[in-house]
């Protein structure tokens, strides 16, 4: 049986170490969708769907709650870049409407799916980051 050096303890009753990860920031693992805690692990199984578990570290993913987060930064974002394009193309140039839907309608369409899953990933890994949990009343 071989004793370990440092903590003169027999390698099989050496209680086993937890591995550590060095905080990650949100805004690399985030908009990537990758684990907030080890940045390798996957955070979505489909477009916006979160993984039951990372895969690489283990961590469960139960605590995540985003609700309307990312829904509502990309309203507010995509709404005010295109209503800003809108008025710009009618200020100068003056283009028939059908023109102004076929050239607005599929940038928006097109700037809301590619923003929605880097937001929510990002609004979850800060969630972790500042570990977020829900409100609680204490009782006296």
């Amino acid at each position: 049986m071989s004793d370990n050096a440092t903590s003169g303890q027999p390698a099989a009753t050496r209680p086993a170490r937890k591995r550590t990860y060095p905080p990650l920031p949100a805004a690399s693992t985030g908009p990537a969708g990758r684990c907030p805690r080890c940045g390798e692990g996957r955070l979505f199984d489909g477009f916006l769907q979160t993984a039951d578990s990372c895969k690489v570290c283990g961590l469960d993913f139960k605590f995540i709650d985003s609700g309307d987060g990312p829904a509502v930064f990309v309203i507010l974002i995509v709404g005010f870049l295109v209503v800003g394009l809108a008025l710009l193309m009618e200020v100068l140039w003056q283009p028939p409407l059908w023109l102004q839907m076929l050239i607005l309608g599929p940038l928006t369409i097109g700037l809301s799916l590619g923003m929605i899953r880097p937001l929510k990933g990002w609004l979850i890994a800060r969630q972790y980051e500042m570990k977020a949990a829900e409100g609680r009343v204490e009782e006296a």
